[in-house]
């Protein structure tokens, strides 16, 4: 006979119980968030502020986005949603931080330069400096990809 699962059963279900906390079971969760963070050790210290920031080597973005597919992958296996959902993101989150935003950061650097060479009695002379380091590099795309990976490894075989 088939069973039916009514929609409290499925909640129930699907409701972890753990005895650790939510992070820490969670290892997608986790190694996203580790992933992200350890990127924002720069010059043998952390940087807090630049958790929000763009810009920089690695790419905090990219190593937060593959350190959580690489974890869904590990958890749940390649050939699911959740893996796939996680992947396409990744891909998103990499491409945009090369395409648009590093070329807008490229314009913003060019702006700035123009704006520092009116004179000072010009309207825009006093004008805030826009922001440049808005997107990555390829390559500090590709570090930022291979830690996320690597951290997502260790936790998985921490575990």
């Amino acid at each position: 006979m088939d069973e039916v699962m009514t929609v409290g059963d499925a909640a129930s279900s699907s409701i972890k119980t753990s005895p650790g906390p939510f992070l820490a079971s969670n290892l997608p969760l986790l190694s996203a968030f580790l992933a992200g963070a350890i990127a924002q050790y720069k010059e043998r210290k952390w940087e807090s502020k630049r958790m929000l920031d763009s810009g920089g080597m690695p790419s905090s973005h990219s190593a937060t986005v593959s350190a959580l597919a690489v974890a869904i992958a590990f958890q749940e296996g390649s050939g699911g949603p959740a893996f796939a959902i996680a992947l396409v993101f990744a891909c998103v989150v990499m491409y945009d931080a090369t395409g648009v935003r590093l070329h807008a950061g490229r314009q913003a650097e060019l702006l700035n330069q123009i704006v520092c060479e009116f004179p000072p009695e010009h309207p825009l002379s006093s004008i805030r400096p826009l922001r440049d380091s808005l997107g990555h590099t390829p390559l500090q795309v590709i570090a930022g990809a291979v830690l996320g990976c690597v951290v997502a490894f260790l936790i998985r075989n921490q575990n």
